[in-house]
């Protein structure tokens, strides 16, 4: 069943992905920086009037839980948050952009938290990436 790309069901779809991501259990296995946001910007014309995020909190390599919320909420509560339009968002999720690489050109723009961190953590956002692409995803455009 395909999941409309950002929604509620498809960030509840990825936790599942994540959570079947062998190879992300063990990239981020020491991974205990606190949750990730995904923060996709508002764009009309796609039907989003609202920026729009989810909240991944993940731990020692597995993801404990999903949350669809407003983009206020995601910077007040998670520690890193990622935002970008949905285009990028779905560069970096069909395997047209590494996510890493995207933030050091800006495409995707860490607003809060570390980058050093991240940056220490290429193959964990690599694979959380890999999980994404393995959610039957519907694109808005």
């Amino acid at each position: 069943m395909s999941h409309a790309f950002p929604s509620p069901e498809w960030t509840d779809a990825y936790k599942d992905a994540v959570n079947a991501n062998a190879a992300y259990r063990e990239a981020g296995k020491t991974w205990t920086h606190g949750a990730v946001a995904f923060v996709v910007e508002k764009d009309a014309a796609l039907g989003l009037p609202d920026d729009c995020a989810m909240i991944l909190d993940v731990h020692g390599g597995e993801c404990r839980a999903t949350r669809w919320v407003a983009r206020s909420v995601a910077e007040a509560e998670a520690p890193f948050v990622i935002v970008g339009r949905y285009d990028r968002w779905k560069d970096v999720i069909t395997g047209k952009d590494d996510p890493i690489k995207s933030m050091m050109q800006n495409k995707l723009r860490l607003v809060k938290g570390h980058l050093p961190t991240i940056i220490r953590y290429v193959e964990s956002s690599r694979q959380l990436v890999k999980s994404a692409s393995a959610v039957d995803s519907r694109w808005l455009a």
